[in-house]
């Protein structure tokens, strides 16, 4: 069974709806019960909205703490506010996040010499930087979407699995052991992205 962690903020539907549309059999639940997290064998953490609104309204569910047990030991998917999550700071309200991994979460900044507009938003190439499970009928470079102003700078690159630009070069995906997290929307990233869904569930840690 998959959870898929509903805090009262994020594109929840179109996440399970592309579950169920690549893997009918497999029983998914959208969830603000901890306890179903708890029991649940995989956990997609979609994510969208401000870092301080996640955490409020993960605190206010009491899933907080439920969310960071499962992805110390479960299959665990963050996508887009769910990579940062991960993460121990961000400049975004300048509040933690759950410490998982080591880094920070910046915003993109303005550059001069690079007209860049900021959210990010649209179709980006995506370059892989390590091989992964995840990435099983997914090619380097191949085009996702992303919907985001803040990004995750990791200070241990062995964790990077991709990078992606705008402006700046960024890492777009992150990995370590039961842990896979992207910053661009699987579920809005057509085939390739129902491809990376359907690689989640048939990943063995």
């Amino acid at each position: 069974m998959i959870a898929i962690i509903d805090y009262g903020i994020g594109n929840l539907k179109s996440v399970h709806n592309a579950v169920s549309f690549i893997s009918p059999q497999t029983k998914s639940i959208v969830t603000s019960d901890p306890d179903i997290v708890a029991k649940a064998d995989r956990v997609i953490f979609p994510g969208q909205g401000a870092m301080p609104d996640c955490i409020l309204q993960l605190e206010k569910r009491g899933l907080k703490e439920s969310v960071i047990e499962a992805a110390k030991q479960k299959p665990f998917l963050g996508i887009c506010l769910g990579l940062q999550m991960l993460f121990e700071t961000s400049e975004e309200g300048g509040v933690n996040g759950f410490g998982l991994l080591p880094g920070a979460v910046k915003r993109f900044q303005l550059n001069k010499n690079e007209r860049i507009k900021i959210p990010h938003m649209g179709w980006n190439k995506v370059h892989l930087s390590n091989t992964h499970p995840m990435w099983n009928k997914i090619d380097s470079d191949s085009r996702f979407y992303f919907v985001h102003s803040f990004y995750a700078e990791v200070t241990n690159k062995n964790l990077e699995m991709a990078t992606s630009s705008h402006g700046e070069k960024f890492t777009c995906a992150i990995a370590k052991d039961n842990i896979f997290a992207v910053q661009f929307h699987p579920e809005k990233s057509s085939e390739l992205g129902l491809q990376l869904l359907k690689n989640f569930i048939s990943w063995n840690i």
